[in-house]
């Protein structure tokens, strides 16, 4: 590394620039694998074949094609980023490190959500400074969304996106250490569709050795589409796009025409004779599997790898609350989604307790997306590896939306990164609500996170399947 006062760093593929701040050094868009363009976008990622000179590690990366967000009242703009900011060579990484020093630090590798159709590195909630304040090297990951990354298509590598995933932490194993990150301490974390991400790595031979321990924030280890449902979202995106489904065919098509048809494909009917909608409707695309991740995790390099895994207590709040349904949801509306996401759903509405129907529907869905897979995910993971395996439930309520948002999806988000006191956080449509949070909540949070990627071990005892009990979090003990 020189002496300027920008630092520059020196990797494999070429020289990097970054800045220097007071938490640290910062690099950003980072290429990983080589740009994904016309055919390339339906192969598997390929090297990058490097730069002369230095690179300019100062500006932040393009973002893969994808869709504008809108969640009604809510402003989730911290949480999706800019949206689509198009470039050819958007499989980045950003590093986020304390120094470039050649210290073998932790590394936390961040897997952002977003439905498998959204997000980047981008995203301000992602702010990664606190964790170098910490003493963690945190790298951030860009990966192919929508049709390039998770449409299964004849003549194309499935699960795309994944694969961009497990190139990057090839590039972490190979590339960190001058980045003062320790490649034989990775923790690759993910939240939503990253933690979705993550649970399929755990099942996944090719990522044997890549990293050390695991974390999953409201993701599933049962939300893997089965091959007939993936057939299914080919079938009316070939249909939608006038053209075979088939790489060859695909490849012809600009990524606009991909954007503009999702809406066509999200809603639908995704149930089958041996499988129930992993997402109810709400995306076209995840991970396509025959054997969903929680049952596979002997396949994978799970049974050697440290796991924190856990939920918010009201998901599904985030998807009926800033619309204004939980308040005009029906008990048809109950139903209908008892019978898309549950194999029995008479069975699930009658375990479930008194309510008002927007609240039965909230913890439905919440179920469905998340808890179910988390909680079959955590009981293999921990007789699989013998105590390695941590649960958490996360209840702090926002006060979003007029007080009604509460332990909504991705509100642990600002706690994890230790930034629940940014203004653009607060007010009664930013993610937190108008209220401060409470004093310490997002140090614990935070610091929990932290001392699971230094040892494996949050602070709370190890997960026993035989009495399943979640370390609660979200309240100041």
């Amino acid at each position: 590394m020189t002496c300027n006062a920008d630092p520059v760093v020196e990797t494999p593929a070429g020289a990097v620039r970054g800045v220097r701040d007071d938490s640290g050094e910062f690099y950003r868009a980072i290429p990983y694998a080589a740009a994904t363009i016309g055919a390339r976008r339906f192969a598997a990622p390929e090297p990058h074949p490097g730069w002369p000179g230095v690179r300019d590690g100062t500006r932040p990366s393009p973002t893969a094609p994808q869709p504008a967000r809108d969640f009604g009242k809510l402003d989730m703009t911290p949480y999706f980023g800019p949206g689509w900011i198009r470039g050819e060579e958007y499989l980045t990484v950003d590093v986020r490190t304390p120094a470039a020093d050649g210290g073998r630090r932790p590394v936390l590798v961040f897997v952002h959500g977003g439905g498998f159709v959204t997000g980047s590195t981008r995203a301000a909630l992602y702010d990664g400074r606190a964790f170098a304040r910490d003493g963690i090297v945190l790298v951030t990951v860009n990966y192919r969304l929508g049709i390039p990354g998770f449409l299964d298509l004849d003549g194309a590598p499935a699960n795309r996106g994944l694969l961009d995933v497990l190139a990057a932490l090839g590039w972490v194993h190979d590339t960190i250490a001058a980045f003062g990150g320790d490649p034989d301490n990775v923790t690759i974390c993910g939240q939503s569709a990253g933690a979705t991400l993550v649970g399929t790595l755990l099942a996944t031979p090719e990522a044997g050795g890549l990293f050390r321990r695991a974390i999953m924030q409201s993701g599933s280890g049962t939300g893997a589409f089965t091959p007939e449902q993936a057939r299914r979202v080919t079938t009316a995106a070939a249909a939608a796009l006038g053209a075979e489904p088939t790489a060859e065919a695909f490849a012809a098509i600009p990524d606009e025409r991909f954007v503009a048809v999702l809406p066509a494909l999200t809603g639908l009917d995704l149930r089958t004779s041996t499988a129930t909608d992993p997402l109810a409707g709400l995306s076209p695309f995840s991970v396509v599997r025959a054997v969903q991740p929680a049952d596979a995790l002997a396949d994978g390099p799970a049974r050697d790898v440290d796991l924190l895994i856990g939920t918010n207590t009201e998901e599904g709040h985030l998807y009926l609350v800033p619309q204004g349904t939980l308040e005009t949801t029906t008990e048809a509306d109950v139903r209908a989604l008892a019978a898309q996401v549950h194999p029995h759903p008479e069975a699930a509405l009658a375990a479930l307790p008194e309510a008002t129907p927007g609240e039965l529907r909230s913890a439905l869905l919440g179920q469905a997306l998340f808890g179910t897979g988390t909680q079959r995910l955590a009981q293999a993971h921990a007789r699989l590896s013998g105590g390695r395996t941590h649960v958490y439930s996360f209840g702090y309520r926002s006060t979003a939306l007029n007080g009604r948002l509460g332990a909504a999806h991705t509100v642990e988000l600002p706690f994890v990164f230790d930034i629940a006191d940014e203004p653009w956080l607060h007010g009664d449509t930013g993610l937190l609500g108008p209220d401060a949070v409470p004093d310490g909540l997002a140090a614990r949070v935070h610091g929990a996170w932290v001392s699971f990627a230094r040892t494996g071990d949050p602070g709370w005892a190890a997960y026993d399947p035989r009495r399943p009990v979640a370390e609660a979090l979200g309240t100041l003990r």
